[in-house]
């Protein structure tokens, strides 16, 4: 993916931002999203066939985003394409471009972020969960244990859901049993189908669901409570996943400015600990 397509993708989904949709809306706009370059010449009844919905839902979903039907919002989206269809050559190789490209997510999520609202709602919801699960499965598992490793430092009992099958619902049930509240999960693409049925279970037991995802529209977005977008690289041969990393680390200091005098009551702890134990070097 050039770098003309990941702007237009952006501008894209800067179309839905902040839309109330309903979860078949926002599988017409994750469609839209991830085909950003040819969905804009797509009939309604071919972004229909795209995303696996009617056609009437497609012209519902225009009109939910103030569009008097598709027509209108294709034409939108095509004005959109043309803006970002032709990057300038500046003689940048393909690492280059990827990691400029991670610049721009990070420069994109850094406007996001001049409203903190939805990463204080969900450093609420988190902080008040004693244990906090933190869910991860796939390549969303390392982001999950690197959060779950420094939460453990300010929070007394972080249980990070990394593996599969039956026992990650036993799982689920155990930290309900102890007391969660809330559960972060973490799900970036390809979505694993297992991480969406755990979160499903998760809302129907009666936890809140902070998704720290990709994107607004993505497939967990439609099940959380709240939503914390960030955007990967999809320039390499493997998704780039600084934008969530640095989303991950946003959310645990807002959750360590909840409550200042626990957190440093925490880490002094801690330090006294890995002094006595002699666990670092330096």
């Amino acid at each position: 993916m050039n770098d003309g397509v990941v702007r237009t993708a952006e501008r894209v989904l800067d179309l839905f931002q902040g839309a109330r949709l309903t979860p078949t809306q926002r599988r017409i706009a994750h469609s839209l999203v991830q085909h950003a370059s040819s969905a804009a010449y797509l009939s309604a009844a071919e972004v229909a066939e795209l995303a696996g919905v009617s056609q009437p839902s497609v012209t519902r979903f225009a009109m939910a985003l103030g569009y008097p039907g598709y027509p209108a919002l294709r034409r939108e989206l095509r004005a959109l394409v043309g803006v970002g269809a032709a990057p300038a050559d500046n003689g940048d190789n393909a690492t280059q471009r990827a990691l400029r490209a991670e610049t721009r997510h990070l420069e994109q999520m850094a406007d996001q972020l001049s409203s903190l609202d939805a990463v204080r709602k969900a450093a609420g919801l988190l902080s008040a969960s004693r244990p906090l699960p933190v869910l991860g499965m796939r390549a969303a598992g390392p982001l999950a244990a690197y959060f779950g490793y420094f939460a453990a430092k300010v929070l007394p009992d972080v249980r990070v859901l990394d593996g599969g099958g039956t026992m990650l619902l036993d799982r689920l049930d155990q930290a309900r049993a102890a007391g969660a509240t809330a559960m972060l999960a973490i799900v970036l693409p390809r979505y694993p189908r297992e991480t969406l049925e755990l979160i499903r279970e998760a809302r129907s037991t009666g936890l809140a669901v902070v998704a720290l995802t990709d994107s607004a529209v993505s497939p967990a977005a439609e099940h959380a409570d709240v939503v914390l977008p960030a955007p990967v690289g999809t320039q390499l041969v493997f998704d780039l996943h600084t934008g969530p990393m640095a989303m991950a680390m946003v959310l645990l200091q807002a959750m360590c400015d909840a409550a200042p005098e626990q957190t440093q009551a925490r880490l002094e702890e801690f330090e006294a600990t890995a002094s006595r134990r002699h666990i670092f070097e330096a």
